[in-house]
């Protein structure tokens, strides 16, 4: 018998809907809100309603796009948390609804582990390069960066993270100051391409052990662009590409040293990466890199997959269907940060 899984994303700005059937993707759909533009950064009561109204005509065109009748699906994954509390109850209140109506199991999806597993998206059933456990996943986005130890898909450890501003955070906070706008990750990654990376250096932080700091890095970064813009007003027009390549690499470097003790000190030579600021080029160009040097076995997802969206959650929806890991009704959601 089939398994078909219909996975709900709506933790931040991005309402989406999934439909998997026996592990192989068959639609994807995503619909952004560009309202947050205007704001710099995502405002949550204008993400939660723009969830109210999407939510409804994104699982209808994922479910036509996957010509699947919503009496064939098998249950319904969504993302419980972490996220923004207003846009996740829009999310987990849909499944709720939608699970009672048609009588099929409820499975929540921890937003941070779907990210994970979106490396075990199969568009065709021919797809094998998967990572093999136990493998470590490098997890970066707006909201957080961590190095995970992922033994099974449900046995997953935190070897370290931030301990105050995320990457991706720290990228659209200076973004912003050098007024590019937001999401700063797409604006600083275009014009890093065309800079150069070493025009300028950037503090960087000494934390011990595995963990990260990107607070450090963004002072230090603002501190010397006030200074420049003392001795020359445009110094930002003029020099935005050396600014934006030296920041990226920065960052990259920060990540990649972390990365390298973990893999060495736990000898897995089986490398991933996830996340939105997955599909920032620096990052996966070092990935390259250090593929070749160190002989790791790297993974990058296709772009389509680095940010949120819902074939991440329906993936591990369907593992958890596997293992009939369903939940409670009364279940509620949570934005706390946990995986």
């Amino acid at each position: 018998m089939d398994i078909i899984i219909l996975g709900i994303e709506s933790s931040c700005d991005d309402t989406s809907a999934a439909v998997i059937k026996n592990g192989v993707l068959l639609s994807n759909v995503v619909a952004s809100q560009a309202v947050h533009e205007a704001y710099g950064g995502v405002v949550p009561e204008l993400a939660s309603r723009a969830h109210q109204q999407n939510i409804v005509p994104v699982v209808n065109e994922a479910l036509k796009r996957a010509n699947v009748t919503k009496e064939e699906l098998s249950a319904v994954a969504f993302t419980r948390g972490p996220g923004l509390m207003g846009s996740l109850l829009v999310g987990v209140s849909f499944a709720k609804g939608f699970s009672r109506a048609l009588n099929i199991p409820m499975i929540d999806v921890n937003h941070l582990n779907g990210h994970v597993l979106a490396h075990f998206i199969k568009e065709k059933d021919e797809d094998t390069d998967q990572p093999k456990f136990p493998f470590l996943c490098l997890l970066v986005s707006g909201g957080n960066s961590q190095i995970i130890l992922v033994k099974a898909y449900n046995n997953m450890e935190v070897l370290g993270q931030t301990i105050d501003d995320a990457a991706g955070e720290a990228i659209d906070k200076c973004s912003k100051v050098m007024g590019l706008g937001y999401p700063g990750g797409p604006i600083i990654d275009k014009l890093a391409r065309q800079g150069n990376p070493k025009a300028f250096t950037f503090n960087k932080p000494h934390i011990p052990g595995y963990n990260y700091s990107f607070s450090g890095l963004k002072t230090s970064f603002l501190y010397s662009l006030r200074n420049f813009l003392k001795e020359d007003s445009d110094f930002i027009q003029h020099h935005k590409n050396d600014l934006a390549a030296s920041l990226e690499a920065t960052i990259v470097e920060i990540l990649m040293y972390k990365l390298r003790k973990v893999a060495k000190d736990y000898k897995i030579n089986e490398v991933a990466v996830a996340g939105g600021v997955s599909a920032n080029n620096g990052l996966r160009n070092a990935f390259r890199e250090h593929a070749q040097k160190y002989g790791w076995k790297i993974y990058i997802p296709k772009f389509s997959y680095t940010t949120d969206n819902a074939a991440m959650i329906a993936i591990t929806g369907y593992f958890k269907y596997l293992d009939k890991d369903f939940c409670p009704m009364e279940l509620p959601a949570y934005s706390r940060v946990t995986i």
